[in-house]
């Protein structure tokens, strides 16, 4: 079976958007090296609990911190 994630990357009360964002690498990589098959963002604006406001701005620091 093949398993992905969806990552909206939450900002947990008491953090910040960019520790939300540097969450979401930690995940990633986490999720790279347990083998997930996909990783996927999404792009929400204008809430203040979710920082992936540009899925486009994610996906190079992602590709660049994964081996995918």
């Amino acid at each position: 079976m093949r398993l992905s994630v969806l990552d909206q990357s939450p900002i947990s009360e008491g953090s910040t958007g960019a520790q939300a964002l540097h969450n979401t690498l930690d995940l990633a990589q986490l999720a790279d090296r347990l083998g997930y098959h996909r990783y996927w963002v999404a792009e929400h604006h204008g809430g203040p609990m979710l920082a992936s406001a540009s899925p486009e701005a994610l996906i190079g620091p992602i590709a660049a911190a994964t081996s995918g």
